[in-house]
């Protein structure tokens, strides 16, 4: 039998190629092939012979099932990100930027779940375990029942997992894991795919659930093959600015609940602290009405949240003006600048402009892009939009205003924190407006333009 060759992997995409390459013909990321030894030679050309398989059991569907049990936490953030609370024999995903919490996070939930009942073990592939302990001594958690161990060897945890038959499994890190039947260095996409797949049939197969912590590349996504964010139930991404204190649990990919769901934390000396209101805690620091500055009511998964866009717009010295964008797509930005130009006649051409969502929020939804708008103008303009107005709505290349998702979970929620006006597309629901909210709407950026800066 001929030898297998060794393939080479893209880890950004999957796609097997031949022979290096600095570029992936498939997905077009740069250094991303990686040299693969292959699992096993194949079956070849061969069939799979006379052996016969078992016949699969099928239903219908209209079969019904008893509703999936969850086990909670007792922290109301994470258990919202999840669904609910924990599914048994689910298996879920956290990655996030180095020093961010993940650890801490994890610990702090899994001393929760131990302390409601579920029986849990805590394996740690990076850090000792006296680590571990000294970090749970400083939040406080020394008295949690949790089960602790440092090990890589993917086999032995899989025997002690299969030997103490947890509720909960958290493995940190998929990338420190090895398995011995495959011949590549831990970390590999080999190893790294392996590992997860083993994890992920042992937690289908046993109903323990197992929480995968994984590295995350420069660009902010998980490392490795994405194959592994298809294996898993959940795919939970911890983000924050390091120079703020929130740190935000996002759900990208849920089986047994709502995706983009987030939960809002707050880093504290004492571990991380929950935040039950985050639209309160991102508008805390708010002074006095100052031009550039638009509250956006948006939604997070089924959460309205507040926000506070900033903008400034200031003579350029350069060429090329600079266009700055922290927490809001670069991409968005350019277009709201150009439809403004194009159906308002407001140039920027000359002017560098940066923009910044308050609190290290990311905001990703077409809503925010009135809000924007309205922040530029306020800036270019130099003057202060009321401190009692929220703004939200999609901008289209038209200059029209099209309406958006959820607008009375938007305005109950500003109407909660006090603000008593708002701007809207035409064509919004707006009930809550008996209640005191008062509610303008625009039938496109001209008329939203006149309206609150005098010139269309």
């Amino acid at each position: 039998m001929a030898k297998a060759q060794t393939s080479f992997t893209c880890t950004a995409c999957g796609a097997v190629h031949r022979k290096w390459a600095g570029r992936c013909d498939a997905c077009g990321a740069w250094n991303s092939i990686a040299e693969e030894a292959p699992l096993s030679a194949g079956p070849g050309a061969r069939a799979l012979g006379a052996v016969r398989g078992r016949t699969v059991d099928l239903t219908t569907l209209a079969t019904t099932e008893a509703p999936l049990p969850r086990r909670e936490s007792g922290l109301s953030e994470f258990d919202r990100v999840l669904g609910g609370g924990l599914v048994p024999g689910s298996a879920i995903l956290v990655g996030g930027d180095p020093g961010i919490g993940k650890s801490t996070l994890l610990l702090q939930a899994t001393a929760s779940f131990a302390r409601n009942g579920l029986k849990s073990l805590y394996i740690s592939g990076e850090e000792a375990s006296a680590q571990v302990r000294m970090r749970a001594q400083r939040l406080g958690l020394a008295d949690a029942p949790v089960r602790l161990g440092a090990e890589t060897n993917l086999r032995d945890i899989l025997t002690t997992l299969d030997a103490e038959r947890p509720g909960l499994a958290i493995i940190d890190s998929i990338q420190t894991m090895w398995l011995d039947t495959v011949e590549s260095a831990p970390g590999s996409v080999a190893q790294v795919r392996a590992a997860a797949h083993e994890l992920v049939t042992f937690a289908k197969s046993r109903g323990t659930s197992v929480v995968l912590v994984g590295h995350v590349t420069k660009e902010g996504q998980i490392a490795g093959p994405r194959v592994v964010e298809h294996m898993v139930d959940t795919v939970l991404y911890f983000e924050g600015e390091r120079g703020h204190q929130f740190r935000i649990l996002r759900a990208v990919k849920n089986r047994f609940g709502p995706a983009d769901e987030i939960g809002v934390f707050e880093m504290t000396g004492a571990g991380l602290a929950e935040v039950t209101n985050p639209s309160a805690l991102f508008l805390s620091d708010r002074g006095q009405p100052a031009p550039g500055s638009a509250v956006f009511a948006g939604i997070e998964g089924t959460r309205p949240v507040l926000t506070e866009v900033q903008a400034l717009v200031a003579p350029s010295p350069l060429g090329t003006p600079r266009r700055t964008v922290v927490g809001v797509d670069a991409g968005r930005l350019s277009t709201i600048l150009a439809v403004l130009e194009a159906r308002c006649g407001i140039p920027f051409a000359g002017l560098d402009v940066f923009l910044n969502v308050a609190g290290g929020m990311r905001v990703s939804e077409p809503a925010a892009d009135l809000a924007i708008a309205a922040a530029l103008l306020s800036a270019r303009e130099d003057v202060a939009l009321p401190p009692d107005m929220v703004i939200f709505g999609e901008i289209s290349l038209s200059g029209a205003l099209r309406p958006v998702a959820q607008s009375e979970n938007r305005l109950k929620e500003a109407q909660k924190l006090g603000f008593s006006s708002a701007i809207a597309p035409e064509k919004s629901k707006s009930e809550v407006n008996n209640d005191g909210m008062r509610v303008r709407k625009m039938p496109d950026l001209v008329a939203f333009v006149g309206e609150l800066f005098g010139a269309g």
